[in-house]
């Protein structure tokens, strides 16, 4: 399955996530999150954030976006009561993580990037374990631990040894050992980072799920066609502070224009005489030009009408086009926007197929 394919089959996913959060969001009488003015700076003098306000209502599916470096773990670690923070005031579930961080941890759940399971236990055995160390009482342990199996789709394999499981199984099982206290706030970081197109999409479900539920999420991701059909709302973080807030749908608006891709049929040389011709045409003011692979792509509010004086004009500089489209914005082009860069999406290492 191809991500093209993956998006499109999440079209449905979308437009009900959509519909079903709105009264939700409307109806919350209170917040999850309460950031005000954070500020943390490293023992080394390195200011980390600076002056970050955010809120994220209850039952909301937030997601939290940026470059490596810009501050978003700092402000994860805040929330989770792994790091204090310098000045600011920060709530979690109406408790303050200078005061209260015992409570805080009770009452959230977090799915790190690596999974935490214990490889010989079966999957059944690590739910039990999380059970115990989250206090769950004795005589609810073993609805809880069928509950979750059956949620995360791994009933069939509940005796197996978690070490035979493919990528996308572990994942789902660190999922359910996450949420065995019934947390009403998970933190999702990166969650899908490394896993196929197929085992990425049966996670999407699993969090939409929970989400209906009642569960407030807030996730981080490398994925922004997964912010674009999970989250209801944005925030992008970029040098320590809050750069952009709003909707997917927002924050494509503000991107300004449609996004004129242009293939080029020469190399490095080529790409940079283009984009240098994009920036100096006349008709696309404060456009933004990027040189990518096979090209150029520029966003500008009049690429649909005025894309094809373009391609002549770099036609008469003797630049030789092969292919062109004109398209409405993805939260890519957003990122890209906002952050002068684009997120890199490399999985590496190859993935284990998923078990039936």
């Amino acid at each position: 399955m191809s991500d093209e394919q993956l998006i499109g089959g999440a079209e449905t996913l979308r437009e009900h996530s959509r519909d079903s959060s709105v009264s939700r969001v409307e109806s919350a009488k209170h917040t999850s999150i309460d950031i005000s003015e954070l500020e943390l700076t490293y023992a080394d003098g390195t200011e980390a954030v600076s002056g970050v306000d955010l809120s994220v209502g209850d039952g909301e599916f937030f997601g939290f976006l940026g470059p490596n470096g810009a501050g978003k773990t700092t402000v994860i670690k805040v929330l989770a009561t792994l790091l204090s923070p310098t000045a600011g005031e920060v709530r979690v579930n109406r408790f303050d993580v200078q005061t209260e961080p015992r409570k805080i941890r009770e009452s959230i759940g977090y799915m790190a990037q690596e999974t935490s399971i214990d490889p010989e236990l079966t999957a059944e055995e690590n739910i039990r374990f999380a059970c115990e160390a989250y206090g769950v009482p004795r005589g609810e342990r073993d609805e809880r631990t069928a509950e979750l199996l059956d949620l995360v789709d791994l009933e069939a394999v509940a005796n197996k040894r978690s070490e035979e499981f493919s990528g996308g199984m572990k994942k789902r099982l660190d999922a359910a050992t996450a949420l065995v206290h019934r947390p009403p706030l998970v933190f999702l970081d990166e969650p899908t980072t490394g896993l196929d197109p197929a085992a990425r999409n049966r996670l999407w479900e699993y969090f939409q799920r929970i989400n209906e539920q009642g569960t407030t999420i807030f996730l981080t991701t490398q994925y922004l066609e997964e912010a674009d059909t999970l989250c209801e709302r944005l925030a992008v973080i970029l040098d320590g502070g809050i750069v952009a807030d709003g909707s997917p749908a927002d924050l494509k608006r503000e991107v300004g224009g449609d996004v004129l891709d242009i293939e080029l049929g020469d190399g490095p040389e080529a790409r940079a005489r283009a984009a240098t011709i994009a920036r100096e045409f006349d008709d696309f003011d404060a456009a933004t030009v990027e040189e990518t692979e096979t090209g150029i792509s520029v966003t500008a509010k009049a690429a649909r009408q005025s894309g094809t004086d373009l391609l002549v004009a770099l036609r008469d500089a003797g630049l030789i086009v092969t292919g062109f489209n004109v398209r409405a914005p993805t939260l890519d082009d957003v990122f890209l926007a906002i952050t002068g860069e684009r997120v890199d999406t490399d999985d590496g290492a190859a993935i284990m197929e998923e078990l039936p």
